[in-house]
């Protein structure tokens, strides 16, 4: 097995609700999420991906599509902050993500995982896998998600 891995970077703002410190407060970052995958390196010469996992391009465009686009310059809330979706919902035409949980780089991890694991297995053969989930936060911090 070899892995693959591409970076892409998106805006978003949040806010942790019950939390002790400055995160409670609205606030904004500049995300990097890092899609790793997994699998073997194409045999087919006839296929423009020969020798390749799979082309980064389309690895970028499938991320896009399912995360990055979704997420980039939105609000991040979890379907529980009343008090900032209350606010949100009387912002016209704002562009609001509401999860199912709080929106803490840990949890934005595990679900960029979830959407993008059946994105990737679906589209490619090579018994691609996607392998790992790493999302920044700041550049000094970040979760990794690993299934």
């Amino acid at each position: 097995m070899i892995s693959i891995s591409r970076k892409l970077e998106f805006d978003a703002g949040h806010r942790i609700p019950n939390h002790n410190g400055k995160c409670s407060n609205i606030h904004g970052h500049r995300y990097s999420l890092i899609v790793t995958l997994e699998g073997e390196v194409s045999k087919e010469s006839s296929s423009s991906d020969h020798g390749m996992l799979m082309d980064f391009a389309d690895v970028k465009l499938l991320a896009l599509e399912h995360i990055i686009n979704i997420w980039d310059h939105a609000f991040l809330v979890s379907y529980d902050d009343y008090e900032i979706l209350n606010l949100l919902k009387s912002l016209p035409n704002h562009k609001t993500v509401i999860l199912d949980k709080v929106p803490t780089v840990e949890n934005l991890a595990i679900i960029s995982f979830k959407k993008l694991k059946p994105v990737y297995s679906k589209h490619y053969r090579n018994n691609l896998s996607l392998k790992k989930v790493c999302l920044y936060e700041t550049p000094n911090c970040w979760s990794e998600y690993i299934e």
